[in-house]
């Protein structure tokens, strides 16, 4: 992977664009979040997404009951069984959520130009001229001239299934708008978004609760997706209500950011969260359109110095319905990775789309080329810069390792870990070539038994850019001695090779602790 490494800042041989990219057991360093649903539920499609380069898979709540969920993860477990492959379980909340309420699931025609009233009165029938929503107190968030945007998964307002609405006048509970273009609502799901108004409902609510302390517990979830994150508070709440149950304390929170509420409070969210979820389907609505780009590239920065995830999301929408991307989305996912992004979420694309495996493949493969041409000197030099002297000795061992890596052209970094802690920061300093983190587990007990950790650790960081866990045997410890670090590293060099990233003759870099110490080694390998 190093030696196909370019810059675009360097001339570049037109032609060589054209030539095929070497195959690789990993399609791409930047991670892909795939949404399980309709599509995407059976045992086979699963395993392909997984072969494709799925790394995390979403279950979003928003729709579908728990037994429902339940089926695709068993089906998602028999897929990691058949494949090999590990794959992270990420839960999606629902959050303050306004919908339509549509009883008879009929198609609904709005016609531009004509008024419709939303109204919190649930039992009425849902028609062209009126709408019953999920919400008794948005005559009190609105005035007239605030826009409201009405769709089926929150789509661009392009296509005839999502419209824009503008707030008339305020009538009691009720709230006329008017209709701007001509759509009809067909379909269960439809979501209702207030642009920059303040919704009072709560980020975590009694549903989300229900189906955390339920489905979360009982599939030990690695990360809660928290959405319409609008403060850190939000992330103190749920990690507090995540500490009452068990083992979800160790589940990583990650903040959904999808208003401006979220954008202003970015920095507190960022420092209370596990990483972040740029959610451009509401900042979209939120923002305007010629502010987004700069939001992504501010909040991706942020998040690659703060050494925490960030995913960006609603990259090929159109592969709902479509085999390739559009132009204008391909340059999207590239500049995605240009800015930084850990991983590139998949919603309707693979939840209800008609090509959820070739979605997966076209954005590794986009995420790949993407890589070669990422400027890791200039970013490495920014974040030493950023970080600042004196390093902690953690951050100085990631650094080194990272710096020792590229001068040495190692084909791998391989990382002795308990917590994850310093893969991470490896992974932080983007080195070009993947990172293997050997996750030690660690034993523990609650006086009542004992277990192993680690699985979780290596899950985890199945979000991380450049970092691709194996789980250690827990007979040697972190810190081991000499004969079983050797014993450990050999396994690793032998899972290397297996999986073709690292050969006969490579270089390779070796992060591990010996007794107290944090050592950084070179090592060559023989035939």
């Amino acid at each position: 992977m190093n030696s196909n490494h370019l810059l675009l800042e360097e001339p570049i041989r037109m032609a060589s664009i054209l030539e095929p990219s070497r195959p690789s057991y990993f399609p791409s360093m930047t991670r892909i979040v795939g949404t399980l649903g309709p599509k995407s539920r059976s045992v086979e499609v699963i395993s392909r997404c997984l072969m494709a380069g799925m790394s995390v898979a979403r279950f979003d709540f928003t729709w579908g009951d728990a037994e429902f969920h339940q089926e695709t993860l068993e089906n998602l477990k028999l897929a990691i069984k058949k494949t090999k492959k590990l794959c992270a379980v990420m839960l999606d909340t629902t959050g303050p959520e306004l919908l339509v309420v549509n009883k008879s699931d009929q198609p609904i025609p709005l016609e531009a130009d004509s008024f419709v009233v939303l109204t919190p009165d649930q039992e009425k029938e849902a028609s062209s001229n009126l709408l019953p929503i999920n919400f008794s107190g948005l005559a009190k968030a609105v005035k007239s001239g605030d826009t409201i945007f009405l769709g089926q998964y929150l789509f661009t307002g392009s296509e005839t299934t999502s419209v824009w609405l503008e707030v008339s006048e305020v009538k009691g509970d009720d709230v006329v708008c008017l209709i701007k273009n001509s759509a009809v609502l067909a379909g269960t799901l439809y979501t209702l978004h207030v642009s920059q108004v303040h919704i009072d409902l709560p980020t975590l609510n009694d549903k989300d609760k229900e189906v955390i302390s339920t489905w979360g517990v009982k599939n030990n979830v690695d990360f809660l997706s928290l959405s319409h994150t609008r403060s850190g508070q939000d992330i103190r709440q749920a990690r507090e209500y995540l500490s009452k149950l068990g083992d979800l304390s160790q589940t990583q929170i990650f903040a959904k950011i999808e208003n401006v509420e979220g954008l202003v409070n970015f920095d507190e969210i960022l420092q209370e969260a596990d990483g972040i979820i740029l959610a451009r389907g509401n900042l979209g609505i939120d923002l305007p359109p010629e502010k987004v780009f700069l939001f992504q590239k501010a909040a991706v920065y942020k998040c690659n110095m703060a050494g925490k995830p960030a995913v960006v999301t609603r990259v090929v929408d159109s592969m709902t319905d479509n085999l390739r991307p559009t132009r204008a989305e391909a340059t999207d996912v590239a500049n995605a990775v240009l800015d930084g992004a850990d991983a590139i979420l998949l919603g309707a694309e693979t939840m209800r789309g008609l090509y959820p495996v070739e979605s997966i493949s076209i954005v590794g493969k986009i995420c790949g080329e993407s890589e070669k041409v990422y400027n890791q000197d200039s970013y490495f030099k920014k974040t030493v810069k950023y970080v600042g002297e004196p390093m902690s000795h953690m951050e100085s061992i990631a650094s080194s390792a990272v710096r020792a890596a590229i001068k040495v052209k190692a084909s791998v970094i391989i990382c002795f870990t308990s917590s994850g802690r310093a893969a991470r920061l490896i992974a932080k300093y983007r080195p070009t070539m993947p990172v293997l983190s050997v996750v030690i587990p660690r034993l523990k007990t609650n006086q009542l038994r004992w277990t192993f950790t680690g699985a979780f650790e290596a899950r985890q960081s199945l979000i991380i850019r450049g970092l691709f866990p194996m789980l250690a045997d827990p007979r040697h410890p972190a810190e081991g001695t000499s004969a079983t670090n050797e014993t450990v590293l050999k396994v690793a060099l032998d899972h290397g090779r297996n999986i073709g990233v690292i050969k006969s003759h490579d270089r390779v870099v070796v992060c591990q602790k010996v007794g107290d110490d944090s050592v950084v080694k070179i090592i060559e390998l023989e035939d």
